[in-house]
């Protein structure tokens, strides 16, 4: 009980010892604070927070380690020796290790050193003026500096501005010291202040706005070459605008065609505020990969980026250029609506490659499939996402006529497209970024889906490239009535490739029926569920093939006059012909649909403002760009194709407080896409009254009268059935349909929801029409690890006083899923379920109800957390039935899990599944290793797109 006493809140106080403290002032020896310094070190040591119950038997061992400390100072004192604060924190590390405590001693001498660094930087000095401890900056020359700690504070202070309610600069200021050495590299000194406001980001979202405040204090540095606060950074950015465009010219980055603008008006445009709005991870993107260098150094700033942008895509205008770009520079910048990625990167530069997305279809011919290959490296160069078609080439066994041979099939041929895309990176800066195609008739498809797989002959797998099943509807069909299926070598059936619906059943039925007569040589009968069966397997254990439909893409094709879409792109949204003479092209972008919600619902008056530039942004791209081969120019000026999407949905939802699993979700899905769909389709239209309609339009279902929801009835016909489907239609569309009549169409196409994989980490919302991952993860990229919390889920927790670190260390033991916590409300659970805890059916009626609207395609990912193979099959089946071209991923688990090296996972009882499956160190790190179904975008591999 007396050493209990000892170890309470009111410090014993020896009278007769003084202790001198470094400023030379003399005070009484306080035992209570060696009690605390040698606390603070056994609990760092244990893992303890400052509040954690202290253990019986550590709280003796720290009074024995304290009191041992105090009876040697005052030993010392009793024979004349003058104590010091340095002489008693000596005895304390001294003791420590005396005792064995030798960690503790370590966590001590930190705890030291830091304080040491904390009294230099606060310039704290002696009592005879001279600084206590001095801590030296080394420059970029070399040469060295005293830190200057009111920089940092002033620093740190601006970048808390307006969160100080949430942010503590004095935390960050606290921690950057802690983290610094002599000689501290400027640079080094940056990055510290950035990790200490990452690392709080998991506690509180507001961190990531401060640690892109910092971000951007070293982009102005780097860009501008000076320390600017407040008003003078507008004031810099408008001075240094022509500057930027002049210095870009000269390296060669910029198109010398800027110049021509008047660059004074566009510079008062320029609006600096709006870096305010990033989130760290959107700023630290932006950063590493499309600001402009010059000899490794950025030369444009996230609004000189945005500028540039606006004036590239307006070169394309005749009159008014300067108010169509900063109208351009108006909606990026604001975080309307974001081009696609080839478009951010290239845009204004003296490389103008802008498009997404390109679909080729290949021959059958030894050369054309060389050409093909080589076109798909030019292609990739400019950061362009390949879709390949690869159906006509002849199948294993064939015959080659020309040299009496045997064919070794599509699969060699494959092998070296995968490579190939290897090897073009899309310039150094992405992976390459290509998908084959195959018909579910060919010969060689069974052999196609292991091309993904871990085992077997490496000669014949293609680990670096995705591939997808093109299926028709009679092999859907065909599975529900457990029939046979005939495979077929497309060299003796080579009209299957050019036709769909009832004409591709008519025919196929009848080159059975010649197969049977012996009148066809080489094909083969499997059972069609099992060759569905092996999809399946194949898509859960690989992630590949993907499962897209043939038939609802040609039958609802706009431009079924204009020929055959024979494969889709890289991410299943984009939907165009192909032949030999045209590769297909499509230029992408999307909408925040975030952006654009009140808590009344859609804005329409301000999405439809959104919608009418960003269509003419879109259609610009096709006169600006470069192409890189002429089959890619051919098409896309004959067809003027553009698919406009959106990001942002479930951050939409969040803000109408509509949980994705819901009938509420399926019709804000069908009633917001309606509307974009409305005004996309008459934003084209009235493009086309100024500018004169796209070359192919004559006979295309536009010039029909045909809008993409009339096309449902086609879909219903020709399938005989199977087409559960919305009709519903809430907006009055005559104003479009006579508009069309009157004007036609400027673009083929208009409307295409791509991944946006990182122009949504850019702007800072969901991706694309994705529910959300997790509340709690790691989000990994090609610009690093970043711990993503759910802001939406801490502000409600704030708000019902839940938020503490106890519901921070339940989100993490439990992957951060919020079913599990019995505090959190139900009506929360409902709203926050994660994508592994919303049936799939949800995802598929939200998808149905898109594509009644839409004339191409989605990228739709589908989460199952338990798969089985009946529940794919079902899943598969339905989004089939509801009318669903294609679909995208299938993610059976998760990318990445978070840290819990901190948690106590026994504390909780018994261990989650996810850790008894993997054992007990599965807790120790984040999880990135192969997984089943797994998805690229976090890698960077959907980015072609988006």
């Amino acid at each position: 009980m007396e050493q209990l006493a000892f170890a309470g809140l009111e410090p014993l106080v020896e009278r007769r010892l003084l202790i001198r403290k470094r400023d030379g002032r003399v005070e009484p020896f306080n035992k209570g604070r060696i009690y605390r310094a040698v606390e603070s070190a056994f609990r760092a040591d244990a893992g303890l927070r400052k509040d954690d119950p202290l253990p019986l038997a550590l709280s003796e061992k720290i009074e024995a380690v304290a009191q041992a400390v105090v009876e040697t100072a005052m030993a010392l004192a009793a024979y004349g020796e003058e104590l010091e604060v340095e002489r008693i924190q000596d005895l304390v590390e001294e003791e420590l290790m005396r005792q064995g405590y030798h960690s503790v001693a370590r966590r001590y001498i930190v705890y030291r050193e830091d304080r040491r660094k904390a009294r230099a930087l606060r310039g704290d000095r002696d009592i005879y003026g001279r600084p206590i401890a001095t801590l030296h900056v080394t420059l970029a020359d070399g040469t060295q500096r005293l830190l200057d700690a009111d920089r940092l504070r002033r620093e740190l202070m601006r970048a808390c501005r307006g969160l100080e309610d949430r942010c503590f600069w004095q935390d960050l200021f606290q921690e950057t010291l802690s983290s610094l050495y002599e000689g501290v590299r400027e640079e080094e000194i940056e990055t510290a202040m950035i990790l200490a406001a990452r690392s709080r980001v998991e506690r509180e979202p507001a961190y990531s706005l401060v640690a892109a405040r910092l971000l951007l204090g070293r982009i102005y540095r780097e860009v501008l070459g000076q320390n600017l606060l407040g008003w003078d950074l507008q004031e810099q950015h408008r001075q240094s605008f022509p500057q930027f465009i002049q210095h870009g010219v000269e390296a060669g980055r910029l198109d010398p065609q800027l110049r021509s603008f008047d660059l004074e008006r566009l510079a008062k445009a320029l609006d600096v505020s709006r870096d305010l709005s990033f989130t760290y991870m959107g700023l630290q993107t932006l950063y590493d990969r499309y600001l402009l260098q010059v000899d490794d150094r950025r030369i444009e700033t996230p609004q000189y980026f945005w500028m540039r942008v606006a004036m590239g895509l307006a070169i394309a205008e005749k009159e008014n250029r300067e108010d169509w770009a900063i109208r351009f520079y108006d909606v990026l910048s604001r975080f309307l609506f974001l081009s696609s990625t080839p478009t951010l990167f290239n845009s204004g530069t003296v490389h103008p490659q802008l498009s997404s997305c390109y679909l080729l279809t290949v021959e059958d011919d030894l050369e054309h499939i060389f050409k093909s290959i080589a076109d798909n490296a030019k292609l990739s160069k400019w950061a362009g996402g390949l879709g390949n078609d690869w159906t006509k080439v002849r199948a294993t066994g064939a015959l080659i006529r020309g040299t009496g041979g045997r064919s070794q099939g599509v699969i060699p041929f494959l092998k070296v497209a995968n490579d190939t895309a290897v090897a073009v990176n899309q310039g150094g800066k992405r992976k390459g970024a290509l998908c084959a195609y195959l018909e579910t008739w060919h010969l060689d498809i069974e052999d196609f889906l292991e091309l993904r797989r871990n085992t077997g002959d490496e000669r014949r797998r293609t680990h670096d490239m995705n591939t997808a099943n093109w299926i028709p509807d009679l092999f859907m069909k065909r599975v529900l009535e457990d029939g046979s299926w005939t495979l077929f070598s497309p060299d003796e059936v080579p009209d299957l490739h050019e036709l769909y619906g009832q004409a591709f059943e008519k025919r196929y039925v009848h080159y059975e029926k010649l197969a049977e007569e012996g009148k066809i040589r080489l094909f083969k009968k499997v059972s069609a569920r099992e060759l569905w069966r092996k999809m399946l397997t194949m898509l859960f254990e690989t992630g590949h093939p993907w499962i897209t439909f043939k038939d609802p893409s040609n039958i609802r094709s706009q431009e079924s006059h204009a020929g055959v879409i024979h494969c889709s792109n890289l991410c299943t949204e984009v939907l165009l012909p192909t032949s030999k003479d045209e590769v297909a092209v499509c230029n992408l972008g999307s909408i925040n649909l975030a952006a654009h919600v009140t808590d009344r619902g859609l804005d329409e008056e301000k999405l439809a403002s959104t919608i009418r530039i960003a269509m003419r942004m879109l259609d610009n791209v096709i006169d600006i760009n470069f192409y890189p081969i002429p089959e890619a120019r051919n098409s896309n000026l004959r067809h003027r194709p553009v698919g406009l999407g959106i990001m942002g949905f479930q951050d939409a939802l969040y803000r109408l407080r509509i949980p994705y699993a819901s009938q509420e979700a399926v019709e804000f899905s069908d009633s917001s896409m309606e509307l974009i769909s409305y005004y996309a389709i008459l934003a084209s239209s009235e493009l086309a009254r100024e500018r004169g309609p796209y070359p192919a339009f004559k006979g295309s279902k536009w010039d029909q009268g045909l809008l993409p929801f009339d096309t449902i009835d086609l879909l219903e016909k020709e399938r005989g059935g199977w087409c559960e489907i919305d009709r519903t239609i809430r907006l009055d569309w005559t104003p479009v349909r006579e508009s069309i009549r009157k004007y036609g169409m400027r673009n083929s196409h208009c409307l295409a929801i791509a991944p946006t994989a990182t122009i949504s980490n850019i702007t800072g919302v969901s991706q694309s029409i994705e529910p959300t991952f997790k509340n709690l993860f790691v989000k990994s990229n090609l610009s690093g690890d970043f711990t993503t919390i759910n802001a939406y889920l801490v502000e409600d927790l704030k708000r019902l006083g839940l938020w503490d670190e106890q519901m921070l260390d339940d989100l993490k033991y439990y992957d951060g899923s919020v079913q599990p916590i019995e505090r959190i409300p139900a009506e929360l659970k409902e709203l926050y379920r994660t994508a592994f805890e919303i049936e799939p059916r949800w995802l598929i009626e939200c998808a149905s109800r898109r594509q009644k609207w839409i004339d191409m395609g989605q990228s739709l990912n589908l989460y199952i957390a338990e798969p089985s193979g009946k529940l794919l099959s079902e899943m598969y089946m339905l989004a089939w039935k509801k009318g669903l071209k294609t679909t995208y991923y299938l993610r059976a688990s998760a990318a990445t899990t978070i840290e819990k090296s901190t948690l106590d996972v026994n504390a909780r009882g018994i261990a989650p599944r996810w850790l008894r499956e993997k054992g007990p160190s599965a807790n120790l790190s984040i999880q990135r290793g192969p997984r089943q179904g797994a998805c690229s975008a976090e890698d960077g591999i959907c980015e072609s797109c988006q």
